[in-house]
């Protein structure tokens, strides 16, 4: 297998300076991608941008703005020379606005969490294909949901906006990847389940959400996620060696998709 799998592609990576975004951006790095990488502007910024060092154009902005993905992917094909490649990873829990059981969500929590986890993934999904078509050599859109998507947790993880948004961005990328397989754009999205990252510290907290992790993803041990447990998926799905893979949801979760979560007293044949 190559070792720059990657090797002169310019990719924009929206959310890349922290957790899940940023191991990836590192880890496309090493791959040989050329990037551009947009992130908040707070203090992960600063440290995002240290340690990519001077060859990545880094970008502080809310992921909301259109504004901001688009100066993003023009960036890249001023100074990379165009556009192979977008992976979308921002996003984030609405829980202290309000998401919660649908009963008890409110319309402050409903708006924050779609906005920030599907409006900011079409807004930068649409520059992206914009560049794509208008270069009329294809490209690749990869995006981040999640297994709550479609395998819920009623007890740990009852927030019912951010469960809607992650559908909503699966539907997003695979009725993309229909419409423009055509054009050579392959659209993609993985799916993990709970990943140690800065978004994650509630959970992370909690001894019992620690013990369910260690029942309903039971690879290693039972264990979260590190962020660089996705990182092979991200650059397979970035390069040429998934050219032939689209519409395709890869959910990373260490089995909790196919994990029963509570003990069994005994087992039933």
């Amino acid at each position: 297998m190559s070792a720059a799998r990657l090797e002169g592609r310019s990719i924009v990576i929206v959310g890349g300076t922290s957790g899940l975004g940023l191991a990836a951006a590192l880890a496309c790095l090493r791959e040989g991608a050329r990037l551009t990488v947009v992130g908040r502007d707070d203090e992960h910024l600063v440290e995002a941008a240290r340690a990519f060092g001077a060859e990545v154009a880094v970008i502080g902005g809310d992921a909301v703005d259109p504004g901001v993905t688009e100066r993003a992917v023009r960036l890249a094909v001023e100074r990379r020379g165009g556009l192979d490649g977008l992976f979308h990873v921002a996003g984030g829990s609405g829980r202290r606005f309000g998401d919660g059981p649908l009963d008890a969500m409110t319309d402050e929590g409903w708006r924050y969490t779609l906005d920030v986890n599907v409006t900011s993934m079409a807004y930068s999904n649409r520059a992206a294909v914009r560049v794509f078509l208008a270069a009329g050599r294809g490209g690749v859109v990869l995006n981040v949901a999640s297994v709550l998507a479609f395998s819920p947790s009623p007890t740990h993880f009852a927030t019912h906006a951010y469960a809607a948004a992650k559908a909503a961005a699966i539907g997003l990328t695979t009725s993309c990847a229909s419409y423009y397989a055509r054009h050579g754009i392959r659209f993609n999205v993985v799916a993990p389940a709970l990943v140690a990252t800065p978004g994650a510290v509630r959970a992370l907290q909690r001894p019992e959400i620690a013990d369910y992790v260690g029942r309903k993803q039971p690879l290693y041990g039972g264990r979260f996620a590190q962020p660089t447990d996705l990182d092979g998926a991200v650059v397979f799905l970035l390069s040429d060696e998934s050219r032939f893979v689209t519409g395709q949801v890869l959910a990373v979760d260490g089995g909790w998709s196919v994990s029963e979560a509570e003990p069994q007293a005994g087992g039933v044949e």
